[in-house]
């Protein structure tokens, strides 16, 4: 029998999906699953754009243009306006979510072999999409105690190499929750000046920020237009992850053409999706800002909640809707997993993402999860409130 790519062999399981099928063999059982996991927002999808949907009477569901419909576009030179990035709709590509963008970007910008340097804990999927172009992710840790800030300019410049060719920033963070400031995005912006890179920038939780810090854009960095490769994605934002539309962002023309080639390779990005992405721009600002404010009121309800569980820590998230919690445990994949196969508190149990998951290196994150908090309050208090009552009985509780 043949054997599978290497590639295959080294692509990680995610760690937010990899343990579904443990919970629904434990909801098959009858047991109520709290899902910490997963950014999935429960918040309804803008009205204007479900009513896009019951409205639409196309005859033909066609092919779209490769880069997306240019009246998509035109309405996200809009939208980007209102945070100052200034665009044109040639600088924006629609793409079959954000992950593509991601790794169309990559794979339009890197040679295998290459490499690019990313803060942990990271979202999962970067290492996937490294993966999948050949590149090699080189880690810099950043750390709970410090609330996972940006780590020094010495270890960036200590991983600099003539292979390095970019760095990779969510911001705010998926899955800490931390957001960068003026400071250290000027630092960011030096070390791409300093060494020719490119700096590919994940912005999808712009919207979601707690602190009166300015949201700080990579398109905001002058002097480093053409090294930048904004990532972003409509899933969060209008609570829509399933219509898959995503932008890929850059002043670069060179990198554009490139983009352009993988996009017409897979034809074009979701026709449906791209009409209901359009009419979500046009949502209210009420919309918007119902959702900011629930959001910050379940985070202050989580980290209160969480903190009040003995040995349980989590640093409070500026921005997005996750944090990463320290837990009194052994190991955070083992303790997931037995969550779901053998603990159950008045009929429920939890379901988070081990945060080993979100580092590059073996064994760190093992006492850490990611918790997402897109539950409503009161579901979330029960949540957390179980979460509790599973570490005081598991196996490898550490005190």
């Amino acid at each position: 029998m043949p054997s599978i790519s290497q590639r295959a062999i080294d692509m990680p399981a995610s760690p937010i999906r990899r343990l579904a099928p443990l919970a629904d063999a434990a909801k098959q059982r009858g047991v109520k699953v709290y899902h910490l996991n997963i950014g999935q927002p429960d918040i309804e999808t803008p009205e204007v754009a479900l009513n896009t949907i019951r409205s639409m009477d196309r005859k033909i569901l066609e092919y779209s243009p490769s880069d997306g419909f240019r009246s998509l576009r035109e309405k996200l030179v809009g939208y980007y306006d209102q945070y100052q990035i200034k665009l044109t709709s040639d600088d924006i590509i629609i793409t079959t979510g954000g992950s593509e963008a991601v790794l169309f970007a990559f794979m339009s910008c890197l040679n295998p072999g290459d490499e690019i340097i990313v803060p942990e804990p990271a979202y999962a999927n970067y290492m996937a999409f490294a993966i999948s172009a050949g590149a090699v992710i080189r880690p810099i840790t950043s750390t709970i105690e410090e609330s996972f800030a940006l780590p020094s300019l010495d270890r960036f410049e200590e991983l600099i190499n003539e292979r390095t060719r970019g760095i990779l920033i969510c911001n705010p963070n998926n899955p800490s929750g931390y957001l960068y400031t003026r400071k250290e995005m000027n630092q960011i912006k030096e070390m791409v000046k300093k060494h020719d890179l490119f700096l590919f920038s994940d912005e999808v939780y712009r919207e979601y920020i707690y602190t009166g810090s300015p949201y700080i854009s990579a398109c905001h960095l002058s002097g480093i237009e053409d090294h930048v490769v904004l990532i972003d994605s409509f899933s969060k934002r209008y609570s829509e992850c399933g219509i898959r539309v995503g932008a890929l962002i850059t002043k670069n023309k060179q990198i554009r053409d490139a983009v352009m080639k993988f996009c017409q390779a897979r034809l074009s990005p979701p026709l449906l999706g791209q009409i209901v992405a359009e009419a979500s721009i046009d949502a209210p600002r009420s919309y918007m800002t119902h959702t900011y404010e629930e959001y910050i009121e379940r985070r202050n309800c989580l980290i209160d909640e969480l903190n009040k569980l003995h040995g349980v820590y989590s640093p409070i998230p500026m921005g997005a809707f996750y944090t990463v919690a320290r837990l009194p445990i052994d190991d955070s994949d083992k303790f997931a997993r037995w969550c779901l196969e053998e603990f159950q508190y008045e009929g429920a149990t939890v379901m988070v993402a081990p945060a080993s998951g979100f580092y590059s290196e073996s064994g760190l994150g093992h006492n850490e999860v990611r918790i997402a908090y897109v539950l409503e309050k009161e579901e979330l208090k029960k949540a957390i409130m179980i979460l509790g009552e599973a570490l005081k009985v598991y196996p490898g509780r550490i005190n």
